[in-house]
């Protein structure tokens, strides 16, 4: 995952508008921007560069909502807002893109082939840079939607991964496009790659649900802490990483004896398919 992602043009190029900070004093910063509006429980993620101060927004499915954070911290010039970036085309994550280019001018539009006002599409494995301390890769996760792409970030000693529908706290998302085939390369090939301390923002809050589930397959003490911890907080997003995953995901314990056993199932991908068969009977 080192080859950079060099386009013709750069893609999010760095403005002089704001002052330059010293590098060693500050790191990629993230907000989480919880759009629950009535029913909702999707993410929309501002991520910046804090020694430039460019930012990318990831996900602004509901402006009236995103819209208001943004605007603020421009004025006061905390940012320099450079992109959208869109994990997949469903509506609930690149929905918004024609009304934020509306509010915010011309801006890259980073995701699917098939999302909204599309401009830019990574190739798997393809990087591109969020300022001058950030790197983004592109990792190429279909099967909720053929076009879902998970970024992998990386400040330093600093990695996070944005997963949209592809990996949840202790689940996964539905396989709209795909098969069971794919997911298990998307979360037990690509993400299970990631290093073990790469922290997780997913699309949407539904670790709940999910513990409810994994907890129905298996009682590892790994679950019982995220049951726990999920019965306390509202929000999991970034709390949790890749190595937390591999112990309390049951999508991603694919090999292990005991949810073989669970699902009658030995072959990783018959496994994932029952699973998923399962979730979706709950």
């Amino acid at each position: 995952m080192n080859r950079m992602f060099r386009p013709s043009v750069p893609l999010l190029p760095r403005s002089n508008v704001f002052p330059r900070f010293s590098l060693a004093s500050r790191t990629m910063h993230i907000q989480s921007i919880p759009m629950w509006t009535g029913k909702g429980n999707n993410y929309a993620y501002l991520v910046i560069d804090e020694p430039t101060r460019d930012a990318v927004i990831i996900d602004p499915a509901n402006p009236p909502e995103v819209v208001p954070v943004l605007d603020a911290q421009i004025k006061a010039g905390k940012i320099n807002l450079t992109a959208l970036v869109n994990t997949h085309h469903h509506w609930d994550h690149a929905g918004g893109n024609n009304e934020m280019l509306k509010t915010f001018g011309k801006l890259q539009v980073i995701g699917g082939s098939n999302c909204q006002a599309v401009t830019t599409t990574p190739k798997h494995d393809e990087t591109f840079k969020i300022g001058e301390r950030i790197t983004v890769t592109a990792l190429h996760t279909p099967c909720h939607t053929q076009d879902s792409i998970c970024y992998f970030m990386q400040d330093g000693d600093q990695r996070v991964v944005f997963t949209g529908d592809t990996l949840f706290i202790a689940g996964c998302g539905r396989f709209f496009e795909g098969n069971a085939k794919e997911m298990h390369v998307a979360l037990n090939e690509i993400l299970a790659s990631l290093p073990d301390d790469t922290k997780v923002y997913p699309g949407h809050e539904y670790t709940k649900a999910n513990v409810k589930f994994c907890l129905s397959v298996s009682q590892s003490e790994a679950i019982q802490r995220l049951a726990a911890f999920a019965e306390q907080n509202r929000e999991t997003q970034g709390k949790f990483t890749i190595g937390d995953e591999k112990l309390h995901n049951v999508f991603m314990r694919v090999q292990d004896p005991e949810i073989q056993q669970a699902t009658g199932h030995k072959d990783p991908v018959e496994v994932m398919a029952a699973l998923r068969e399962m979730k979706n009977a709950m």
